[in-house]
This record gives C-alpha cells, structure tokens and sequence, in this order.
C-alpha cells in the first residue's frame, strides 16, 4: 500500500467539514521546495499487529524524478507498495501511486492511481488545470479548489511545511483531489520528539494527518506520523488502526537526501 498517508498518499479522510482557514490562504499555494531534491529514493516497511506483535508484511517505495509535462520541467513522483508472498494469501496489496508536480509551487498538474487492495481494483488518471480549476480524470471533468493536491503531492507538500510557525494542536489546511471528489483536509501539529524506530533513534516532528475513511483506514485522525527533524523532513514511521488490526510503517533505507539526516541520533 503505498502508504496512503497518504490516502497519503499518500495519503485518505473522514469525509469531515472542519472549519479552518482556505487551503490556498498564504504560504499554502505557493510553498517552494525546500526539502528533496531529484534522485531521492526512500524504503519503506511495513509491519502488521493483529495479535500483540508486528511481522513485517509489505514494503513501499517513494522515488522521485525531474521529467516533462507539457513542456515543463516537473517532479515526477511515485510512490510503489506491496505486501510479501505470504500476505498475499489475507490481503494481497499491489498499488502505484504517481504524480507530475510543479517545481516550482509543488502543485500537481496530473496524477496516476492504480491499485489493487485485496481483490479492490482501482485505475484512475486525472489531470489538473490549476489555472482553470478542474480536474480531468478519467470518469469526468470536475471543479477542484485552488492549489489543490493530490494523494502523492500531499506527501511531499507536508515534508515542505514550516512547522516552525506552529504550536501544538493546531491545525495546518489542503485540499486533496481523491476518487473525484475534493476533500478539506488538516495536518494536526502534535510538536517535536525523539522516537525510536526499526532504523534508529531520532530527532523528530510529529503530526496526526486526517484521513480519508477507504478499504483499509477508517478516517479521522487515528494515524500518527513522524518525520525528521532535520531539512529533509524524512518521514519516518507512521502508526494507524485499519480495519482489522493495526500497522506501523517504518523508514528502512534512502539515497540521494538533498540534506544529510541530522535528526539521526543512533542506528539500531
């Protein structure tokens, strides 16, 4: 699953109005890219607790590339995941998750979900004028707000996100296209932490995304996430009950940081 942190993804929410400020208020339609750079490869695992302990079951990737859209230079990234041989047999999870994002203000200009989550197949391609206000996907065309983002951008548009400005519990707005609808999202700010993991012991931020209730999360703000504390703004595990049981995500590997991981305390 490629996180779906997402879901981003990837994210991915609860379907819940909440009243904030608009998502493209400030910082939040022209954020700049400050934390990755081309090249960047991330690993992560993922663990499965259905009766008191966590055994590896899936693995995602998020890789990110420089391309062309219509003529222009934009980030190319993909998030990949699947469940190990023996999962396969409960819940066999097989998803592609890709965006083409603005260099330049991270909005994505198109978006390619393809998944298949326990025998649930889905294949959507969906193609942003942010100009206009619409998105072209592959059922329809539909109005979207402004800046509007989608499962995989998310990812990348949080790591950009100044926690800095922040106090603890509040609430930092987007707007997310998903399964052609557009949903008023909030990551909530939960402050700074060390946190061990399955890699290492580290500086980190952390955050509760709401989610988007789906085949496998419920919605709310149930999962927990942490990236690190450091310019990379490397996610670093994520926590969240599904529908049956609960998961934890881990950071196993990367290569290509725009920044060395300073937040790494000690390697396990």
């Amino acid at each position: 699953m490629a996180l779906h942190f997402v879901k981003i993804g990837a994210l991915v929410t609860a379907l819940c109005c909440v009243s904030f400020k608009p998502a493209y208020d400030g910082e939040f339609c022209g954020i700049k890219n400050m934390a990755f750079k081309d090249g960047e490869v991330v690993t992560m695992k993922i663990y499965y607790n259905a009766a008191g302990a966590y055994i590896g079951a899936g693995e995602a990737t998020f890789t990110t590339t420089l391309d062309k859209f219509n003529g222009k230079t934009v980030y190319h990234c993909v998030g990949e995941g699947k469940t190990y041989s023996f999962f396969d047999n409960f819940f066999k999870v097989r998803d592609r998750y890709e965006s083409y994002i603005d260099t330049a203000n991270l909005v994505p200009y198109k978006f390619i979900r393809n998944i298949d989550e326990g025998g649930y197949k889905k294949y959507n391609n969906v193609t942003f004028n942010q100009t206009a206000g619409t998105a072209v996907s592959t059922t329809g065309v539909y109005k979207v707000t402004k800046c509007i983002q989608d499962v995989v951008s998310a990812v990348y548009y949080a790591r950009n996100i100044d926690f800095s400005k922040y106090k603890k519990d509040d609430k930092i707005p987007f707007d997310m296209f998903l399964d052609d609808e557009v949903f008023h999202l909030y990551i909530r700010y939960m402050g700074k932490e060390k946190i061990k993991t399955r890699y290492g012991k580290f500086n980190a931020i952390k955050f509760k995304p709401l989610l988007v209730k789906g085949t496998i999360f419920e919605g709310g703000e149930k999962m927990n996430a942490w990236v690190s504390d450091d310019p990379n703004h490397l996610l670093l595990r994520v926590e969240s009950p599904i529908a049956v049981g609960s998961i934890k995500v881990d950071m196993m590997g990367y290569r290509n940081l725009r920044y060395p991981l300073t937040s790494l305390i000690s390697v396990k």
